[in-house]
């Protein structure tokens, strides 16, 4: 996909900060500093849109990203992390599963996974939810280049059996230092997306008509 604007909108809580329109959203989940910032900034080719940070657990805030004029990206909160409060975690729980299963201009969720690792009890859990409630899902195995080429497909095996991705959902191998599956995910992501150009050729057809 060809990137002609990307600009970061708000930092929502609540529905009634959420951008007005019908246009549509493409979530972001996945755990604290399993690397949602880099992915996002690889795929819109923007070095600091979305701020990274060291600290895990610091999005707090649904944070929506405004892409091409067409539709959103919005990054939910970081999960499972440990030294983050029982309150807090309750509130941002809350937050997310109204976001998940109240919008409806979202068309699907990106579930990212630390491919070095095998997915957590939260991972499955996130993904077991957008299961239940039917939600579309695209898992994103995040640092593949932190692992040898060698050992992929093994690491992928991991995540596929912890999670017991569906058949039909998409798995993308993903390094946001070398760029590895930034078309792949594109290609995946665009089949949620209005496809305006097809529009415009259907009612240049008509029009003939």
């Amino acid at each position: 996909m060809k990137i002609k604007s990307a600009e970061f909108i708000i930092s929502a809580v609540s529905k009634a900060q959420y951008p007005e329109g019908n246009l549509p959203e493409i979530a972001l989940a996945g755990r604290s500093n399993v690397g949602k910032s880099s992915f996002i900034n690889k795929l819109l080719n923007r070095r600091n849109l979305a701020r990274t940070s060291s600290k895990p657990g610091k999005t707090q805030t649904l944070n929506y990203y405004f892409i091409n004029e067409s539709f959103y990206f919005v990054d939910v909160p970081g999960y499972g992390y440990a030294k983050t409060s029982k309150t807090e975690r309750a509130a941002w729980g809350k937050m997310i599963e109204s976001y998940l299963m109240g919008r409806p201009q979202l068309q699907c969720v990106i579930s990212l996974v630390d491919l070095r690792h095998p997915p957590s009890k939260d991972d499955v859990l996130m993904y077991n939810f957008l299961k239940h409630y039917e939600i579309p899902v695209i898992v994103v195995a995040t640092k593949a280049d932190k692992i040898p080429r060698g050992k992929w497909q093994k690491h992928l095996k991991v995540v596929k059996e912890t999670l017991d991705v569906d058949p039909r959902d998409p798995v993308v191998l993903f390094s946001s230092e070398t760029g590895l599956g930034k078309e792949e995910a594109w290609q995946e992501i665009q089949k949620f997306l209005h496809d305006e150009s097809e529009e415009e050729t259907n009612e240049d057809s008509i029009n003939e008509e």
